[in-house]
């Protein structure tokens, strides 16, 4: 994978997490700084997506190549769906459900990088 493309996505996941708890703590509802870091993020998944479908065939072991493109389509879902969630919540939780998205986001980008960095 492209290590600038996982540092960016790691950052900017890190800062739409910020955003998120901040706004847990002070009890706003979705707003549009937090969409548009959160559409930053899909951008760049979807570009990882693109790398990482183009280069899929450098890991050698199939169930490994697997799990890489199957995290590849995964990390893609996870945002719209908490974010979708928040705005229709219109309780501080909502804030709660995209922090916890941002978190997983993290989690999995760091996952296809340790997948490919072991495997290609």
């Amino acid at each position: 994978m492209l290590a600038p493309l996982t540092v960016l996505l790691l950052v900017v996941s890190g800062v739409l997490g910020l955003i998120a708890a901040h706004h847990l703590v002070r009890k706003r509802p979705v707003d549009d700084p937090l969409i548009l870091v959160a559409a930053a993020v899909e951008v760049g998944l979807v570009a990882q997506l693109i790398y990482g479908l183009a280069q899929a065939g450098a890991i050698a072991d199939g169930s490994e190549r697997a799990t890489f493109i199957a995290y590849l389509f995964t990390v893609l879902v996870i945002l719209p769906v908490t974010v979708f969630i928040a705005i229709k919540e219109k309780t501080q939780w909502a804030m709660a459900v995209v922090l916890g998205g941002a978190v997983v986001i993290a989690i999995l980008i760091a996952r296809i990088q340790q997948i490919w960095s072991l495997n290609a």
